[in-house]
C-alpha cells in the first residue's frame, strides 16, 4: 500500500454500474461532488483526490437491500449488482484527527442516492500515520503485568445485578469475587453514577474490598469501573480511581465519541477497558453500517486497551465467525506495514460464556492472550462463585493441554458440575 494513503474498502449495492458508483464515492469523499466543479483544478486533483483501487463485482440481487426514495423517482427497475470496493484517501487531507478521519471513509456515504446497500468493511493504515495517533497504554503485555497473570486467559466477571445495588453492596460483591479468584472485574455498561451508588462512593467502596484482597494475597484484582459520563466528569472519575490504587476504567465507546476518548486516553495513565454497547445497531444488517475490523481500527486509534469481541456461542446475534475475526483483528498489527505487534489490544470474550464455551474458544482464536468474562457461568455455579472460576480454569488448563473437557472433569468436580448444570441449559 501507499505510505501516504488510507485504504477502505466497502460492500455495496447497487442497480447501476458498480465501477462508476465507485467513482461517485471516491469524489463525494475527497474533493468533488457527483460532478467537476469550479476550482477543481487537475493539480488540486492528482493531489486530493481519492482513488479506486479495485472494483470486485459479486452476486446479483433481485429486490434492493434499503430503501433509496432517488432511485426510486428514476424508475430504476434493477436487478442490483453487489461488489466489493477499494478506495484509498490521501493522508493529507485528515491529518491525525481521528472524527475526519471516519467522517471521511464513512460520512456521507450511507447516504448516496446511487447505493442501496453500503458497508465500510475494513481500513488499512500505513504505520506512519498510525503513529501519529495513540497507542494502548498497557495493552496485553501491560494489563497482564497489572493483573500479575502471566500466562493463561484473565478470567473475568461482571458485577450483577447490574443496577441497584449500593456503593457498600457492590463493595462487598466485589470482595466475594476477588475471593473467588478473578483477574477481572467490571461494571455493567449501564451502570455509571447513579443515584444508589455514586462513583464518588462506588470506587473508594470497592477498592477498599480490592486493597484488603491484595493485603491479604498478594494479588491486585484489575476492576474496569465505568466512568462514561461527559468528558470532565471522565477525567475526574479516573483522577478518583487513581487515587484509591484502581487500575482500569471502562467507557462506552459509542456514546462517548472519538473525541471524549481520546481527551481521556491522553488524560489518564490507567487501563483503558472499551465497551463496544450499541455496535448492533451499526452491524447488523450485511448491506449496512460498519464491520467490526474497520470499527476496531478507528478505535483503537484513541489508545484502548481493551476491546469488546462478544463471546462464541453466546446469547447475543452476531455469529461466531465474525467474532473469531474480531479478536484476530484487535491481536494484529494495527498499521498494514507495522513490524510487530506492540499495539496489539486485549480482547474481551464476553455474553454467555462458562467452561463449555472454552473449547471452542481457544479452537478458534489459539491463544489465551484474552479476557474470559463470564457472569451466570461463574455466579451461578451450583457450588458458589469460587467454583465457577475454578471450573473455568480447569477448562482453559483442559484444552491447552489437548485435552477434552470430560476426560479433565473426572478428577475436577468444579468443572464436572459446571458441565452438568449449565449444560442442560442448551
Amino acid at each position: 500500500m501507499h505510505a501516504d494513503r488510507i485504504e477502505a474498502t466497502y460492500l455495496i449495492e447497487t442497480p447501476l454500474a458498480p465501477a462508476k458508483v465507485a467513482e461517485v464515492m471516491a469524489g463525494e469523499q475527497s474533493c468533488g461532488t457527483f460532478t467537476r466543479v469550479h476550482g477543481e483544478t487537475d493539480d488540486l486533483r492528482a493531489r486530493a483526490r481519492a482513488i479506486v483501487e479495485s472494483v470486485e463485482k459479486l452476486d446479483v440481487a433481485e429486490t434492493p437491500a434499503l430503501p433509496n426514495t432517488w432511485l426510486e423517482r428514476q424508475r430504476n427497475p434493477g436487478p442490483w449488482q453487489r461488489a466489493r470496493v477499494t478506495i484509498s484517501f490521501p493522508t493529507a487531507n485528515i491529518g491525525a484527527n481521528l472524527p475526519t478521519l471516519a467522517a471521511t471513509v464513512a460520512g456521507n456515504l450511507y447516504d448516496l442516492g446511487e447505493v442501496t446497500g453500503l458497508r465500510l468493511e475494513s481500513l488499512r493504515l500505513p504505520q506512519a500515520y498510525r503513529a501519529q495517533f495513540d497507542l494502548p497504554r498497557h495493552g496485553v503485555a501491560g494489563t497482564r503485568r497489572l493483573t500479575g497473570v502471566a500466562d493463561g486467559p484473565l478470567v473475568g466477571s461482571i458485577i450483577k445485578p447490574n443496577v441497584g445495588l449500593s456503593a457498600e453492596e457492590t463493595g462487598e460483591l466485589v470482595g466475594t469475587l476477588c475471593a473467588a479468584g478473578l483477574d477481572f472485574i467490571k461494571d455493567d455498561e449501564i451502570c455509571a453514577d447513579p443515584a444508589h451508588a455514586p462513583l464518588a462512593q462506588r470506587i473508594p467502596a470497592v477498592m477498599d474490598r480490592v486493597r484488603r484482597h491484595q493485603d491479604r494475597t498478594g494479588k491486585h484484582v484489575m476492576v474496569a469501573f465505568n466512568i462514561t459520563d461527559e468528558t470532565d466528569a471522565m477525567r475526574r472519575h479516573a483522577d478518583l480511581v487513581e487515587r484509591e490504587g484502581g487500575s482500569c476504567i471502562m467507557v462506552s465507546l459509542n456514546w462517548c465519541g472519538y473525541s471524549a476518548v481520546q481527551t481521556l486516553r491522553r488524560h489518564s495513565g490507567l487501563a483503558l477497558h472499551g465497551h463496544r454497547n450499541g455496535f448492533g445497531a451499526l452491524s447488523r444488517h450485511p448491506l449496512l453500517g460498519i464491520g467490526f475490523d474497520a470499527y476496531q481500527a478507528l478505535w483503537r486509534l484513541t489508545g484502548v486497551d481493551h476491546m469488546h469481541v462478544h463471546g462464541l456461542n453466546g446469547k447475543f446475534a452476531q455469529p461466531d465467525d465474525e467474532v473469531i475475526e474480531g479478536a484476530r483483528a484487535c491481536l494484529a498489527p494495527l498499521a498494514a506495514d507495522a513490524a510487530d505487534g506492540s499495539d496489539a489490544v486485549m480482547p474481551a470474550f464476553s455474553s454467555g460464556q462458562w467452561a463449555g464455551t472454552v473449547p471452542v474458544t481457544w479452537e478458534a482464536v489459539g491463544t489465551a492472550d484474552l479476557m474470559f468474562m463470564s457472569g451466570g457461568g461463574i455466579m451461578a455455579h451450583p457450588d458458589g462463585p469460587a467454583a465457577g472460576v475454578r471450573s473455568i480454569r480447569q477448562a482453559w488448563d483442559a484444552v491447552r493441554a489437548g485435552r477434552t473437557l470430560d476426560e479433565a472433569a473426572a478428577g475436577q468436580p468444579e468443572l464436572r458440575r459446571s458441565l452438568d448444570f449449565f449444560g442442560k441449559k442448551g
